[in-house]
């Protein structure tokens, strides 16, 4: 058995995420009681290091994985949201290969790179931002073309004629 601390680090913060992801936890106490059951003893102060080192984010549901998409949510308002946001900040959708380019205002990408991993498109990989732009990775090329096109809305091609 490997007893190298950073291990041991590791996969105690894969257990966090895995819990995380399975279920509501709306505490650290809460999140400590779910990882003992699991086999994971950590005190407080290394659970509040964990959950800042694995930037989770406190949401009214509990503890949620940053880029995730808000479970409350549902996905009528996703799309709604999405929509709203090419439609506003998106200057430029392009296809090169497997990945979908989006340029945005300056400081812009981040913004719609989130709203793009919270809609949980199926032809989405991941995504990338920088300053003003994003890198959305499909799984092929096919992909790529399909998810442009449906980026591609014509609120947003009608800001981008006009701006």
């Amino acid at each position: 058995m490997n007893t190298h601390p950073q291990a041991s680090i590791l996969r105690r913060r894969d257990a966090i995420v895995r819990v995380v992801r399975e279920e509501p936890v709306r505490s650290q106490e809460e999140l400590q009681r779910l990882l003992a059951e699991r086999g994971f003893e950590a005190t407080q102060p290394t659970l509040s290091r964990d959950v800042r080192e694995l930037g989770l984010v406190k949401t009214p549901r509990g503890y949620a994985l940053p880029g995730s998409p808000d479970p409350g949510m549902d996905p009528g308002r996703r799309a709604e949201r999405l929509g709203r946001v090419l439609a506003e900040s998106v200057l430029s959708v392009r296809v090169a290969g497997s990945l979908v380019v989006l340029k945005t205002p300056p400081a812009g990408a981040h913004p719609v790179a989130r709203v793009l991993d919270e809609a949980a498109l199926p032809e989405a990989v991941g995504t990338i931002a920088g300053d003003d732009t994003v890198f959305v990775a499909a799984s092929g090329a096919a992909a790529a073309r399909a998810l442009a096109s449906r980026l591609s809305t014509p609120s947003a091609a009608d800001r981008r004629r006009r701006g």
